[in-house]
């Protein structure tokens, strides 16, 4: 069953409940991470949005840092997907980093349409460890890891 169908408007998830449909570990280590080295909580806001035939449609999960998003997450059964969003400022770093990323997170941002002060926005599907990684490279540009230091 899709997450939307299961989670309308006015049913909200618990992080209990999202963990249990997204069933990996790599939630877990993403979303701990996140916590504890930019020392932030989830935010949980409802999409209506019906682009790509509903997919974004549902709960999802925010994350930001001092007014920047670190990323928002999409509950999928059996992944999810990490929206990662590469600044203007930071499409130099993007591009340096980009060999040292998995082909999968490679052919996803050359695909990609650059969009002015906007950047690049990659939804990238988290199923695999390396995926992971690169998703906290990409965070890491926007937010580096150091500025979190308290």
């Amino acid at each position: 069953m899709q997450w939307s169908e299961l989670w309308d408007a006015g049913k909200e998830p618990s992080a209990e409940q999202v963990k249990e449909y997204v069933d990996t570990p790599l939630w877990e280590e993403l979303t701990g991470y996140l916590q504890q080295t930019y020392h932030v909580s989830p935010k949980l806001f409802y999409s209506g949005c019906s682009m790509d035939n509903g997919f974004w449609k549902g709960w999802n999960i925010k994350y930001k840092k001092s007014g920047k998003a670190l990323c928002t997450l999409y509950p999928k059964q059996g992944y999810f997907i990490a929206l990662v969003n590469v600044g203007a400022k930071e499409i130099a770093e993007a591009d340096l980093l980009l060999p040292r990323l998995d082909a999968y997170t490679q052919n996803l941002y050359k695909a990609k349409e650059f969009f002015g002060t906007m950047g690049k926005s990659l939804p990238i599907e988290v199923k695999s460890e390396a995926i992971l990684r690169d998703v906290k490279s990409l965070i890491a540009l926007r937010v580096p890891v150091h500025s979190t230091l308290r």
